[in-house]
């Protein structure tokens, strides 16, 4: 216990030792003004409704509630201790004395109500608005001082709407004033809340904008649909550069809004769906008290994959990687949470089949999560052996080490590219799924692939690219107008990695419904308004499309598509036949094939496309 929270427990159990004595002796001076009444009845009923008042506060919280926050659920809980304790000092009454006084205790209830609650909402009032009558004045005062304020409409007038906008007019560091709220419920329009009216629905949002001037919007809707939220962002955003948004629901369930949290509208919040939920229960009984080992851990995925893991208090995290500095950054990171899990650090390249065998022997995990890959399309195009060393030899050196050692389960993060790849590095992908399906067919290791599409942020992705344009003044540059990609978080192709592995059987491809493709080009847009421009301002230019690339992606081919989920918005791809050998020949000829002809076998075996002449070469060479 703190000396801040003992110093205001002592503060508000006096207080009401105070208000309890004041309302019962008050109750007896009404009733019997003229006659002293500091006799035994009083002095027991005192005794006894300050005993139960604090008891009762105790067991219902009441000393613990954020009364700068307080609600209906506080003054619900005011009335719930002063009646009990009421209840309490009549049954006290008839044990001593053999009868209720009736009249003295309902007096004493309404000034206990009274004064308790005054107390508490007063105590509100003063942090909210300090010393002053009329709030308005003081904001007013603030707001005359400085002719750079801000306009604010606040999108939502629910419970987190109300109390940002206390927060604000409140705030010191919140330079403006709230004009007002629009909300879709209708049954607010018209009428005021917290001092400000509601001006309609939020298709009123452009005039409302033009008629009060407003320069800022904040969008309060912590639980409403992500599609909805995206409409309203590019509602706002077409008449205001500076739009902002509110944390999740379960920080305003806390009571923690504030001026301070709200953050700027950010390219994943035009994602149009919500987040994918998953079952932490299952990861957690898999993953704690395990060793575990990431590859590729100072990657954008494999390190996000290692902050989501170690939440799950596994034993040891194996973080092995190719980039000292990667590694050492990612290692350093962890360091800081408080967690009980061991970090080990291994620098090995997966192509080294020796020391990856060596590493997985040594440390004997019970999960791999495979991450480290090249994947970059227009450079595997330009370096197809590399593509095939490091995505297929590396994941083969590392399933076999994992199958070796007996490892519980393997994942390979794979990608949409694996689909029909018209190119080498969706080609060497999927080569890397037949590799660890081959192996499922007669290994103890569960081994599982997840495919998910681009990944907002992730190093070498589009957003940081793009941003890098917008802030050079532009242009932004988008292979064609058309062009589609699907699109999910860093977090939740993390966590759709660790579902995976906690669903594994063996030999599956497990994807993510990630909703509908978005357009490059529209990613564009989004991101050059989001950044405060016009196209006017920072313009598009289209480049062509470049080697290897394809206009739409897929999650699942036609043969492999399996419409029943088996977790919600997770599924399973059927699993496509393939003859191995086909598979193993490009691993021993690799080396010696020329390029163009690596690139075509490759394409053509993802594909399973070998036309028959060359399989029969590959059969008499395999023989």
């Amino acid at each position: 216990m703190t000396t801040a929270y003992r110093r205001r427990l002592f503060l508000l159990i006096a207080i009401d030792s105070i208000i309890v004595s004041f309302s019962i002796y008050m109750s007896h001076f009404f009733l019997n003004p003229y006659v002293a009444v500091f006799d035994q009845i009083m002095l027991v009923s005192s005794l006894a409704l300050l005993i139960s008042h604090h008891l009762f506060s105790s067991m219902l919280g009441m000393y613990k509630k954020k009364w700068r926050y307080a609600s209906t659920e506080e003054l619900l809980g005011i009335f719930t201790v002063v009646t009990l304790s009421i209840i309490s000092t009549a049954i006290i009454q008839v044990l001593a004395f053999g009868m209720i006084y009736e009249r003295a205790l309902t007096i004493t209830w309404m000034l206990h109500i009274l004064l308790i609650g005054g107390v508490r909402f007063a105590w509100q009032y003063y942090k909210t608005y300090g010393i002053t009558l009329n709030p308005k004045l003081r904001k007013a005062k603030i707001l005359s001082q400085n002719p750079n304020r801000q306009k604010t409409l606040i999108v939502g007038a629910g419970a987190a709407g109300r109390m940002l906008a206390r927060q604000m007019n409140s705030s010191k560091e919140f330079n403006g004033e709230v004009t007002g709220f629009v909300d879709d419920d209708f049954t607010m329009h018209h009428l005021t809340i917290s001092g400000l009216p509601v001006f309609g629905n939020t298709e009123k949002i452009e005039q409302i904008v033009e008629k009060y001037q407003v320069n800022h919007i904040v969008i309060a809707m912590p639980s409403v649909e992500r599609e909805r939220i995206k409409e309203i962002i590019q509602t706002a955003k077409s008449v205001v550069k500076n739009v902002q948004t509110l944390p999740m629901i379960e920080d305003i369930a806390l009571g923690n809004v504030s001026v301070n949290q709200i953050r700027d509208v950010e390219i994943e919040d035009l994602l149009g769906r919500d987040p994918v939920e998953l079952d932490i229960d299952s990861i957690e009984s898999e993953v704690k008290g395990r060793t575990v080992m990431v590859t590729g851990a100072g990657g954008s995925i494999g390190s996000e994959i290692c902050r989501q893991l170690v939440k799950f208090g596994p034993e040891r995290l194996i973080l092995l990687g190719h980039g000292e500095n990667s590694i050492y950054t990612i290692h350093m990171e962890l360091k800081q949470y408080e967690i009980d899990t061991e970090l080990v650090t291994v620098i090995a390249d997966v192509q080294d089949r020796e020391r990856i065998f060596q590493v997985v022997g040594d440390y004997a995990p019970s999960y791999i999560y495979h991450a480290a890959a090249h994947k970059h399309v227009p450079l595997m195009e330009a370096n197809p052996k590399e593509a095939v060393k490091n995505n297929v030899i590396g994941t083969k050196n590392v399933a076999e080490a994992a199958d070796h050692a007996g490892v519980k389960t393997f994942v390979l993060v794979s990608t949409d590219k694996a689909v029909n790849p018209p190119n080498v590095m969706g080609s060497t992908k999927r080569i890397a799924e037949m590799v660890i399906q081959n192996l499922s067919k007669r290994s103890r290791t569960n081994f599982v692939a997840v495919r998910f599409g681009n990944v907002l942020g992730s190093r070498g992705s589009v957003i940081p690219l793009f941003k890098k344009q917008i802030a050079a003044g532009g242009p932004v540059t988008v292979t064609h107008p058309d062009m589609t990609r699907y699109f999910m978080t860093i977090p939740e192709a993390s966590r759709l990695v660790l579902q995976a592995g906690a669903l594994a059987r063996g030999g599956e491809v497990f994807v993510l419904d990630m909703g509908e493709p978005v357009k490059i080009v529209d990613l564009a847009r989004n991101l050059i308004h989001l950044s405060g421009f016009t196209e006017d301002e920072v313009p598009i230019d289209f480049n062509g499309i470049r080697p290897g690339e394809k206009m739409y992606e897929e999650l699942l081919s036609e043969k492999e598509v399996n419409k029943k989920p088996v977790f919600p918005k997770i599924f399973i791809g059927k699993t496509v036949e393939f003859d191995y050998r086909l598979v193993q020949y490009l691993l021993d000829h690799h080396l010696e094939s020329s390029v163009d002809d690596l690139k075509e076998y490759a394409i053509d075996l993802a594909n399973n496309q070998i036309p028959n002449h060359k399989i029969e070469n590959v059969y008499a060479l395999r023989t």
